[in-house]
Parts: structure tokens; C-alpha cells; sequence
């Protein structure tokens, strides 16, 4: 097989992480790495295809232009992922792009509607997967060579807590102080462990994450280490303020952070109604997708010890001593949304209260406590 020209040794040595550790990619498995125009992820899916190449599976590499959250796979692509190889590999410098097919003739899977053909594939256990929207050469050196068991073990312990929580109660000292209901939803984990069809997340990897019941959020909301925006992610100076009435953000208050997170939510509410009467979104898919515009889609918390807030959401949501909020679309897929907007909030307490009256303290001033 011939090979790229990649002699970058601390590159290889986290592509052979994710290959032989992450994925545990076997002879004859069929790869497929969907990639950018960019220096940092093409150099990033090199050093992936050639350690794919070196276990003796068969990759296949896909350059299509840069997504961000509101644009559309190439139809080429969509092409490709619909041959449900047993390995996708997606390394964007933003997104890879929504499925326009998919939107418009949704796919049923349990009773559920799933608007896009990788996760369809992921639900029916035809592939596994990891995918790191906006990653750099320099994060991905950084964050994925880390000890995956204990990161494994930390997950499970969250998990399990968050399993059988009615809810939690999360405060912050910058002025969060925010309930939401957990009834009937069980915890995801992203440990890095995407060895078994129908396993994936991020690399870098390293959070437990959790899809609050719908409309139960009530409380105030500060983001105050980073926010995932329409263009990118924002470090954030002066903290975004955000009330939660219903399960749904009604107001957001700040600075210039705010302003901007402002204008991402009303664009993914605003190209819902587009799309609509452009006829690529049928009306009522329409107005769900602008009504989750300011869902709460995700509650999730950190555990890799490598990742830091840097400005990049795939790495700020995996860093120690925090947690994060999504708005928008939630992992269920019972809240769907164009957006799904991470905001990172630092130092969090978090309680967990259970249906026998009793609680429990899952972190403390950003500390894990439980377990």
C-alpha cells in the first residue's frame, strides 16, 4: 500500500493511539477518513490512513471542502458513508456537514427519527467511529496519548450515578445555579474505548454526557471558560448569563461573547424556517428544529487530564474541573436542532438527587468527589 510522506514522530505515535488503542482497527477492516483541505487535518488523516495501512486494513481518504455546523455533506461523501464501512473517521476542521437527504426523509430507528446516515449506521451497530470537529495537529499530540483505562473508570463512576438520577443541581461561583431533570435517561460515555460497532465520539476523548429531560431546566446559566459558536469556538472574557425557563433559554445577557451566541441561535432558528421555504426542510421539521434552537441538549463533564480550555470546544469540553451545557439538539434524538452549542462553565458543583430523597455530591468546586 502506498503510503503519505509523514515523518512527524509525536504525530504518528498519537494516530497509532487512536488506531491500535481507540479503534483496535484490525486486518482487512474498511476505513473510511473524511478530511478537509487544511494543513492540521490533512497532516492529522495522513498519519491516520498510514497506521491504518500498517495494521493491514483497507482506508480510503475523502477530501471534501470545509462545513461548518449549518452546511451540508457533499453528496460524494454522503455516497461514501452510505457503503457503512466498518471504521469512519471524520477530522474537520469545523464540522462534516449535515445530511440533506437525510433531513428531508429521515430515517425511523426505534420509534425515533434520525436525520443523518453516520448515525443511523451507528445506531444499527454497522460501524464505529470517532469524529474531532476543529482539532489542530498540535491539540491532537496533546490530548489523545493518555491512559485510557483510568479515563474509562472515571467515566464509568459518573455514569452510573447519572444513570439513576431524578436530576441534578449544578452552581458555579461565577453564578450558576441550575436544576434539570434526568427521569428515564441513561449517561453516554466517551472514554475512547470505539472498539465494538455502533461505539464512537471524539478523539480527543474524555467526558461522561447525558440528555436532560425535555423542559425540565429552570435556573440560571453562566458560561464562563468558552462557547461553541456558528463560526468556531469563543474563549470567553466576559461570562454569557443565560435563563432557563422550561427546559429552553428565554434570555441571554453579557458582553460581546453573548452578543454572538445570540446571533448563533437565531441563525439556527432563522435557516430552519429558510430551509422550509426553500422546500429542503418539510414545515414541521421546520418548526421543531427552531423550536430546540434553545433547548438544553446536554449536561456533560470532563475527565481528560491532558485537555485544557484552549479555544477549541472539542478540547475544552474534556478538561478537568469543569462541565458543560449544550443548547440546541440533544443525543436522544427526541430534540432535534441545526445547532448544538457547547458552553463550558468552570469549577462546578454538582449534585445528584435520587428518587429515595437521597443526594450526592458528583463534583465539588470542579473536583470529582463520588464514586
Amino acid at each position: 500500500m502506498a503510503l503519505f510522506n509523514v515523518h512527524d514522530e509525536a504525530l504518528l505515535t498519537a494516530a497509532r493511539t487512536a488506531v491500535r488503542e481507540s479503534l483496535k482497527i484490525k486486518k482487512d477492516e474498511t476505513v473510511l477518513i473524511i478530511t478537509n483541505p487544511n494543513a492540521d487535518v490533512a497532516a492529522i488523516s495522513q498519519a491516520l490512513y498510514n497506521e491504518c495501512g500498517a495494521v493491514g486494513a483497507r482506508p480510503v481518504m475523502t477530501v471534501q471542502p470545509e462545513k461548518t455546523s449549518l452546511d451540508f455533506t457533499e453528496p460524494s461523501v454522503l455516497g461514501a458513508i452510505k457503503t457503512a464501512p466498518d471504521v469512519l473517521i471524520s477530522v474537520s476542521s469545523e464540522k462534516m456537514g449535515k445530511d440533506f437527504e437525510a433531513i428531508r426523509h429521515p430515517y425511523e430507528f426505534e420509534g425515533k427519527k434520525i436525520d443523518n446516515t453516520f448515525h443511523y449506521l451507528m445506531k444499527q451497530k454497522k460501524t464505529r467511529s470517532f469524529w474531532s470537529p476543529g482539532v489542530t495537529k498540535d491539540l491532537f499530540v496533546k490530548t489523545v496519548p493518555v491512559d485510557y483505562a483510568e479515563m474509562k473508570e472515571r467515566c464509568r463512576i459518573l455514569k452510573s450515578f447519572l444513570d439513576r438520577a431524578e436530576g441534578v443541581r449544578i452552581r458555579t461561583a461565577a453564578g450558576t445555579d441550575l436544576t434539570m431533570g434526568l427521569r428515564n435517561r441513561i449517561a453516554f460515555t466517551d472514554d475512547g474505548d470505539f472498539s465494538v460497532p455502533g461505539e464512537g465520539g471524539n478523539l480527543p476523548a474524555g467526558e461522561a454526557f447525558i440528555s436532560p429531560e425535555l423542559g425540565t431546566g429552570e435556573g440560571i446559566l453562566v458560561f464562563d471558560g468558552s462557547i461553541a459558536v456558528r463560526n468556531g469556538t469563543v474563549k470567553i472574557d466576559t461570562p454569557i448569563r443565560c435563563t432557563v425557563r422550561g427546559g429552553f433559554v428565554t434570555a441571554i445577557e453579557g458582553g460581546e461573547e453573548a452578543e454572538i451566541l445570540r446571533q448563533t441561535i437565531e441563525a439556527g432558528e432563522s435557516d430552519s424556517a429558510r430551509m422550509a421555504a426553500e422546500g429542503t426542510l418539510p414545515p414541521e421539521t421546520a418548526a421543531e428544529y427552531r423550536k430546540n434552537a434553545r433547548n438544553l441538549g446536554e449536561l456533560g463533564i470532563g475527565v481528560n487530564p491532558a485537555a485544557f480550555i484552549s479555544g477549541n470546544m472539542l478540547i475544552d469540553e474534556k478538561a478537568f474541573e469543569t462541565c458543560h451545557i449544550a443548547i440546541g439538539s440533544n443525543y436522544d434524538e427526541d430534540a432535534r436542532a441545526l445547532i448544538h452549542l457547547d458552553g463550558v462553565m468552570l469549577k462546578p458543583t454538582i449534585t445528584a438527587f435520587f428518587a429515595d430523597g437521597s443526594e450526592t455530591v458528583l463534583l465539588e468546586n470542579g473536583r470529582i468527589v463520588c464514586g
